[in-house]
């Protein structure tokens, strides 16, 4: 009886791991890839509701590329230019982390420190972002507001 309840236990021990690296790979494998910016919106921190301002992505900007890979690269190419003359403007690169349970992501790009985030969507054809560090007040009154930035396929 005993064999069989320590059998049952570390059964059920092997299942939860699995299950959670499941989860990992689903949602890394939903995140690789490229992601074109297409917005950027100012949510109150007081609430964590009220719009304080929209940026629609527009012009050379709608061309800039995240790209996301399973090994935990990361790289952002962007573009910059007038009208539809669209130059290649550099690339940058580096790591990041992703933690599904708490939905927190660190970017860290080569020579700069990392920046924080909460994934808010992750599906097959968005990512909404919310910055969680460099954040300000943005509506005068004296809490931070936080950035959220909206990416699509």
């Amino acid at each position: 009886m005993k064999k069989q309840l320590l059998l049952f236990a570390f059964s059920a021990l092997a299942l939860t791991s699995c299950e959670d690296d499941d989860i990992q790979g689903y949602e890394m494998d939903m995140m690789k890839g490229e992601w074109k910016t297409v917005k950027k919106e100012v949510i109150s921190g007081k609430d964590d509701k009220t719009l304080v301002g929209t940026e629609v992505i527009t012009g050379c900007d709608t061309k800039n590329i995240t790209l996301f890979r399973t090994d935990y690269f990361v790289s952002y190419t962007t573009y910059s230019g007038v009208g539809s003359d669209c130059q290649l403007a550099g690339t940058v690169e580096g790591k990041y982390t992703y933690d599904t349970e708490n939905k927190n992501m660190e970017i860290r790009f080569d020579n700069a420190p990392p920046m924080k985030y909460e994934v808010v969507i992750l599906t097959a054809t968005e990512l909404r972002i919310k910055q969680l560090n460099d954040n300000v007040d943005q509506n005068g009154d004296q809490i931070i507001d936080f950035t959220y930035t909206t990416y699509k396929r």
